[in-house]
């Protein structure tokens, strides 16, 4: 693990919605980041802005404060325009979604957050790349948890600058709404890993989970099949692909709900991104 000095540049990038949510967290925040480093704040009032601001980071190391979404969009953005191997992702958490967050190891808290970035080192992670150029940092779900109907924001025009990313900020802004969730219905889908088939599409599953960071550089896949009286044994694999198919299908991934498709492929990139965690 890198370990990072004081005396490190940082880019502040504030998400529009930390600001609503907590503004406090947000002061302190700015104040000890302000206190340890040259630190450039910046505050987009959107996706759009927000990306810009990320691609003209220059040497300075980006520090996301904002909630889980805001970190996966940092995240998704740079894997896209292939800088994600060379940037060290900083992050203090403020917003309602910090479950990511925590998990990877980000502190609770503007101060303490805040001290990791200044004092942490860097933890090189794994994680999935989908066949639509998405990213997944934290476990996947198929079908989701509960499924819920979202209305897709409206088109936002591009300035000239951006018109070459405009699909990549649509995709990255998009949010789903707070409508009741229903639960999904039992799935048939062909679940494989690294080619093999491990469930065919003749065996209803409750759900499939798969998350990166096991073994190896191994994404771990457990497949509950439907059960019916006695409660069925988990199906469990490890690959570094999973592919699934059959009918249109949703999953839930960092938070976010995707789909409908009707197939996809998921692979790991071992040690694909960095962030900054406390030391030891």
């Amino acid at each position: 693990m890198a370990t990072f000095a004081r005396a490190d540049q940082l880019l502040v990038i504030i998400d529009p919605a930390a600001r609503e949510t907590d503004g406090e967290s947000v002061r302190i925040a700015k104040d000890v980041l302000s206190a340890g480093a040259a630190a450039k704040v910046c505050m987009p009032d959107g996706p759009e802005e927000f990306a810009r601001v990320l691609s003209r980071r220059g040497s300075r190391r980006p520090v996301v404060v904002g909630d889980d979404g805001a970190l996966v969009r940092a995240v998704t953005f740079l894997h896209r325009r292939r800088e994600l191997a060379d940037c060290v992702l900083s992050m203090v958490p403020v917003g309602g979604a910090l479950g990511v967050a925590h998990a990877l190891g980000v502190p609770a808290g503007a101060v303490a957050a805040a001290r990791a970035v200044l004092d942490g080192v860097e933890r090189r992670m794994d994680l999935l790349v989908d066949d639509s150029d998405g990213v997944v940092l934290g476990a996947l779900r198929i079908p989701p948890p509960a499924v819920a109907a979202a209305r897709a924001p409206e088109p936002v025009p591009a300035k000239g600058w951006l018109r070459p990313y405009q699909h990549l900020v649509r995709s990255l802004s998009a949010r789903p709404a707070s409508v009741p969730a229903v639960p999904g219905p039992p799935a048939r889908l062909r679940v494989e890993v690294d080619g093999e088939t491990v469930v065919d599409l003749d065996q209803p599953v409750e759900g499939i989970s798969v998350t990166p960071g096991g073994p190896d550089g191994l994404a771990e896949v457990e497949v509950r099949p439907l059960s019916v009286g006695a409660e069925a044994t988990p199906v469990r694999a490890a690959g570094r692909t999973v592919t699934v198919a059959g009918a249109d299908f949703r999953y839930r991934a960092d938070g976010g709900l995707a789909g409908p498709v009707r197939r996809r492929t998921w692979r790991v990139v071992e040690g694909g991104w960095g962030l900054t965690v406390p030391g030891a």
